[in-house]
């Protein structure tokens, strides 16, 4: 994708992946131009967390899923929303400080 349609500054928004719907699939991977997903496998940990639907969805898709390690990165053009296929990623407002304003964020 075309780094030239993110128009945001770095920072002000940052994606948020929904545990119980990400399948790990990479599409965001795909059309982020700034590197801010890669695919993972999502920790013992925290699979606890997820809802009976959510883990049943992990275990379907050896439990792989986006992380947002670059998160930093994002410029809010949205192309990671639009591709995902589970509808499981959204564009957060942060704070000042750095910190997400959803409570529920999961990454």
């Amino acid at each position: 994708m075309d780094a030239r349609e993110c128009r945001q500054p770095p920072g002000l928004l940052r994606p948020v992946i929904d545990r119980n719907r990400c399948e790990g699939k990479g599409d965001c991977v795909a059309v982020c131009p700034h590197d801010v997903f890669l695919v993972g496998t999502l920790p013992a940990n925290r699979r606890q967390e997820l809802s009976l639907f959510g883990k049943l969805r992990g275990y379907a898709h050896g439990w792989q899923q986006a992380f947002t390690p670059n998160a930093d990165a994002c410029r809010a053009c949205g192309h990671c929303v639009k591709a995902c296929p589970e509808r499981a990623i959204t564009l957060v407002r942060t704070r000042h400080n750095g910190r997400h304003d959803a409570s529920l964020a999961a990454d």
